[in-house]
């Protein structure tokens, strides 16, 4: 087998047991903020401002084992399939990610998950500060040394040069290296092989179950998506679509 391959298999495992082992207490604060949330049945949004932080939101909305009370903010202006480079340079606008909550509608006393790995990028930082004003709760899920690291004067940063994992109310850091990517290959100076995404993606689907698991302990049984792939999918999901349907933009 390649010795690369390994390599990376050992360095993901590696990260997601630190995960495990140092979040832990700040996975289980999210998830009874969001717990309390959804025991008065509100709905919780997830932007992920930025090329790939987007898949942030995708793994935890309109997902088997998920909850349904999630709302992903899948913002155009970001996504790649309109192009890496303008999702890039929109990331990188100043007065962006205002705009995006905004667009949904957010107010006081809504909760908010912002993923982002970087937590440095204009979009997110905006995104964080409208939260902060309009008196919305944030959650972030993002590398505090990733952010820490990156000098002031990145073309990424937000002009007030913060980090989210200052802004938000509850961070769970993801411990994403600086430049993500992680193996090393003999001959080649740049690493390859991201580890965003199965961090962004452990910390998030943890948060869920988490979620889950106290809402059920104090005697509530969330809505929770089936795969409509599965047999009973379709007919166990439609029993709640008219719950959600006109609260959910992108459902």
């Amino acid at each position: 087998m390649s010795s690369v391959m390994s390599d990376y298999l050992t360095k993901i495992i590696g990260h997601l047991q630190k995960l495990h082992d140092e979040e832990g207490d700040s996975i289980q604060k999210a998830a009874r903020v969001i717990a309390d949330h959804i025991k008065q049945d509100k709905i919780v949004y997830a932007y992920g401002p930025g090329g790939h932080s987007n898949l942030g939101p995708q793994e935890i909305f309109f997902r088997a084992g998920g909850l349904m009370h999630i709302s992903a903010m899948l913002d155009e202006g970001t996504l790649l399939n309109n192009g890496a480079l303008r999702s890039m340079a929109m990331e990188r606008t100043p007065g962006y990610g205002k705009i995006v909550i905004k667009e949904y509608g957010l107010q006081a006393g809504d909760l908010l998950l912002i993923i982002n790995a970087y937590g440095m990028n204009a979009a997110t930082i905006d995104a964080a500060l409208e939260a902060r004003k309009l008196g919305v709760k944030t959650i972030g899920v993002t590398s505090v040394r990733h952010a820490s690291a990156t000098p002031e004067n990145h073309p990424a940063r937000h002009p007030t040069k913060k980090n989210l994992h200052d802004l938000v109310d509850i961070v769970v850091d993801s411990k994403v290296e600086v430049g993500d990517a992680v193996v090393e290959i003999d001959g080649l100076d740049q690493k390859v092989a991201a580890m965003s995404t199965f961090a962004n993606a452990y910390c998030l689907n943890s948060i869920v179950a988490e979620t889950v698991d106290i809402l059920v302990k104090d005697g509530v049984t969330p809505p929770i998506w089936m795969s409509g792939n599965a047999p009973g999918g379709d007919e166990a999901n439609a029993r709640f679509i008219k719950q959600f349907k006109e609260r959910i933009k992108k459902l």
